[in-house]
């Protein structure tokens, strides 16, 4: 890598990185995990960084997607998240629970539905630019999508009496 490719991949890192180990936490579900996994796809960005294009930054996602999804087939089964703690003492104790279940529930997924989900509403991206991503059409996405929430909806119930009352339902 020439100098010039260098600095600009530094600038690139530098601004981007946080918004890109949240995307991996929300894929791994595990701060040191992904950490690795956004040093993994960096690695394998700086390395073809000439060739990356105009949208480094997607570039960078669908790395860490495919390799969230290579570690999820090595391990062949997710491992399930520890019990969800006593409630603690405190004005947003059900929220919190809220929240650790809907996490848990996220883990549940399976990788394509878990990643669009994180795709679509973590990242907010528009559904085109999540189907290029997956390399997937975007029926799929929308498809896949509908499924997902259907899912959390399932196995978080207060979940979706929480959106009904905030009127966010889809």
């Amino acid at each position: 890598m020439n100098r010039e490719a260098r600095e600009s991949f530094t600038r690139f890192v530098a601004a981007r990185s946080s918004r890109l180990i949240r995307t991996a936490y929300v894929l791994t579900g595990d701060q040191h995990a992904a950490e690795d996994l956004l040093q993994t796809a960096l690695t394998k960005t700086a390395a073809r960084w000439r060739h990356v294009g105009a949208n480094p930054e997607g570039y960078v996602r669908r790395a860490m997607y495919h390799e969230q999804v290579n570690r999820w087939r090595r391990r062949g089964r997710e491992a399930a998240v520890a019990v969800v703690p006593d409630r603690p003492v405190g004005d947003r104790a059900g929220e919190v629970d809220l929240r650790l279940a809907l996490e848990k529930a996220l883990l549940v997924l399976p990788p394509r539905k878990r990643a669009v989900l994180v795709l679509r509403y973590f990242e907010d991206l528009p559904e085109g630019e999540v189907a290029e991503i997956l390399g997937c059409s975007v029926g799929t996405v929308r498809s896949q999508t509908h499924r997902a929430i259907a899912r959390l909806r399932e196995l978080v119930p207060d979940l979706a009496a929480q959106l009904e009352n905030a009127g966010g339902a889809e």
